[in-house]
């Protein structure tokens, strides 16, 4: 009899080590760093919370769509400073009736891709804030001119999405700490450090156009 409940115990204790197994991958993935290296102000991180309903694709020009489920919920982790957020909105509803061979069995409502751009401060949390449809109908009408804000914790809007334009996206490259549009206060050899990591990571057809501007 003992020997006889053997494999049982075994399928138990796999099924128990899957489990936990499964429950680490998901905590793991549940916060998302968007950027690479190991940048100095990474410890002073936002979050940006992301409900299942919104896919984020690229933030600050890198891609992060490497999950297997599109609609799980995650947590972005924005280096401080203005970061570039592109994502798309996507609900998916019950066909009602009768379904033929090979159709789908549910309607998916996706808007095209977003763009919100904003200035996230040191350890704050954000996360998006949007009208949520009861019916497909409502999803449907709200799609056309779909709009997503984001919001501080305490509610404060400190910024709304609108249509993404790949022509007017930043390079993708890791934010660089303390820097400012206009480099005013900046020193010399910080300058030409920061223009230096720029120039690493520019395509060529920004290289190009920097220095059809430079020798004007």
């Amino acid at each position: 009899m003992r020997i006889s409940r053997v494999p049982d115990v075994f399928k138990s204790l796999l099924t128990g080590i899957l489990v936990l197994a499964l429950a680490g991958c998901a905590s793991s993935i549940s916060r998302v760093e968007t950027w690479e290296g190991e940048p100095a102000n990474a410890g002073d991180a936002a979050t940006l919370k992301a409900p299942g309903e919104i896919q984020v694709s690229r933030v600050n020009g890198r891609s992060v769509t490497n999950f297997m489920m599109d609609d799980l919920a995650l947590d972005f982790a924005l280096l401080p400073g203005q970061n570039e957020v592109v994502f798309t909105y996507k609900t998916i509803w019950a066909r009602s009736g009768v379904v033929e061979n090979g159709e789908s069995k549910v309607h998916v409502v996706e808007s095209g891709p977003q763009v919100v751009r904003f200035d996230a401060a040191p350890g704050e949390v954000y996360r998006f804030e949007f009208d949520k449809p009861s019916t497909r109908d409502e999803a449907e009408q709200m799609i056309e001119d779909f709009s997503a804000a984001i919001v501080t914790d305490s509610g404060q809007q400190v910024a709304s999405s609108a249509e993404w334009d790949p022509k007017q996206s930043v390079a993708s490259r890791t934010p660089i700490p303390g820097a400012e549009g206009s480099g005013a206060g900046v020193s010399g050899d910080t300058a030409l450090e920061q223009l230096k990591s720029i120039w690493a990571t520019a395509s060529e057809e920004e290289k190009r156009a920097f220095l059809r501007w430079a020798f004007e």
